[in-house]
């Protein structure tokens, strides 16, 4: 709609993710590299947890658009408030297989014996769970059990768990140390700082032909930032909506003012803040707030240190 009046290419702020889109904050660089780690292990499960809006599933969608996709084999399962059998009947319908009518010894055999035949012609299967906090604790058992399976020395299948940050704290449950064994990768992806928020605003101009308008002044990168906590996805919707305002008035000079008039707005519309606190984001504490991420140890190493990995802010 507002394109046009800024010369752009298309719409630089949306809500959904967008790999071509991707910044590579300094959170988002150091997430990133232990995710790149936990997939070169080719096994176990990696763990991405953030706020709503953080970027993980930008993240993971970066990650895969690197991979040769000739030999990667994904699949998505975005649908997580299910029972144990029916997430094992929407993973086995993932990798293309008939699931009616199958009892749920047949769906296992079925699925081990489609991994395995994509492992012989050189393929890899990853396994996506996005909002993994709100898998049943069967649920994260039934997955955790498609772990084992293999292929002489080599797992079948490796599996992406992807959260809010309540998921860190699920799986440091007792209930989950098995699962915790398992794990070989896990990044806590926190909020943008005040500079990281300028750079990602101008990159995501930067991409769509951003010629100097809207003009943005130091005072309205500061507003953006401290209206939205940093979120990115917080940011798009503020963003976006500063520039429907500016193309509705004819005005592309963009003031603080004017962020926390837009902000004020989308507060009342919503009835969530957007916020002019960062209420709702988890605060990190100090040092390198912006996210947390470890490698964590494998099976045999004493489990309070897996613990930990997963723990650490």
């Amino acid at each position: 709609m507002y394109e046009s009046f800024y010369g752009f290419s298309a719409k630089p702020f949306q809500l959904n993710p967008d790999p071509s889109f991707y910044f590579a904050s300094r959170q988002h660089k150091r997430a990133m590299a232990f995710v790149e780690y936990g997939v070169h292990q080719g096994e176990g499960f990696i763990v991405i947890t953030g706020e709503v809006g953080a970027g993980k599933t930008t993240i993971v969608r970066n990650l895969l658009s690197k991979l040769d996709q000739g030999s990667i084999v994904a699949t998505n399962l975005v649908s997580t408030q299910l029972e144990a059998d029916d997430t094992l009947r929407m993973v086995v319908a993932g990798f293309g297989i008939n699931t009616r009518d199958l009892p749920k010894a047949d769906l296992l055999l079925e699925l081990e014996a489609c991994l395995a035949a994509h492992a012989r012609d050189g393929r890899r299967c990853l396994l996506i769970v996005d909002e993994a906090q709100n898998l049943p604790p069967r649920a994260l058992e039934e997955l955790r059990m498609l772990s084992n399976f293999q292929l002489g020395n080599h797992a079948l299948l490796q599996t992406f768990l992807v959260g809010q940050p309540e998921f860190r704290r699920i799986i440091r449950s007792p209930q989950f140390h098995q699962l915790r064994q398992r794990v070989i990768a896990a990044s806590h992806i926190g909020p943008l700082e005040g500079d990281d928020t300028r750079h990602y605003i101008e990159h995501r101009l930067g991409r769509v032909g951003w010629k100097g308008l809207p003009t943005i002044g130091p005072e309205a990168f500061i507003a953006v930032h401290q209206a939205s906590g940093g979120i990115p996805r917080r940011i798009n919707l503020l963003v976006d909506r500063m520039l429907l305002a500016g193309y509705l008035k004819g005005d592309a000079n963009f003031s603080a003012a004017m962020v926390r008039e837009i902000a004020a707005e989308i507060d009342e519309e919503t009835l969530e803040p957007a916020g002019l606190s960062a209420e709702g984001v988890e605060d990190t504490g100090p040092g390198d707030r912006a996210v947390s991420a470890a490698p964590v140890a494998r099976q045999g190493a004493d489990p309070g240190l897996r613990v930990a990995a997963i723990d650490q802010d």
